[in-house]
């Protein structure tokens, strides 16, 4: 089961954030690393992306959400191209951001809508 479930959670890593990335991570493990990165991908990826009882479009507004509240900026920027892959729009980004504000803090919004733009700008989407 868990080399079924490994090969589950990569292959939901391709599709989530493209091949490249979503393959680098196991392939660029070293020993130190690399029990890391196989657990990250049967169990978070597998295991809990690979439920069928949320559709990916809202596991990834619930990422997000979740990743603003901790201020992880270089994570929100990974979760935002997959939020667009996975048709989050930027309106409802805009949303999450301005919840984000109010249940979060001001700060956390700020870093939000600073990555937000970062992304859009690479992914070609007017602010």
């Amino acid at each position: 089961m868990s080399k079924e479930m490994f090969d589950k959670g990569l292959q939901i890593r391709r599709e989530l954030f493209g091949k490249d990335i979503g393959e680098r991570h196991v392939r660029e493990a070293t020993d130190f690393t690399r029990e890391f990165q196989e657990i990250v991908t049967r169990y978070c990826f597998g295991e809990v992306w690979g439920r069928e009882h949320l559709p990916r479009r809202l596991r990834s507004m619930i990422t997000l959400s979740m990743l603003i509240a901790q201020n992880r900026a270089p994570e929100i920027k990974l979760h935002l191209r997959t939020a667009l892959t996975n048709g989050v729009t930027k309106d409802e980004i805009r949303e999450i951001l301005l919840n984000a504000m109010i249940y979060c803090g001001v700060p956390a919004a700020v870093d939000g809508f600073r990555c937000a733009r970062e992304v859009f700008a690479e992914a070609g989407i007017a602010e």
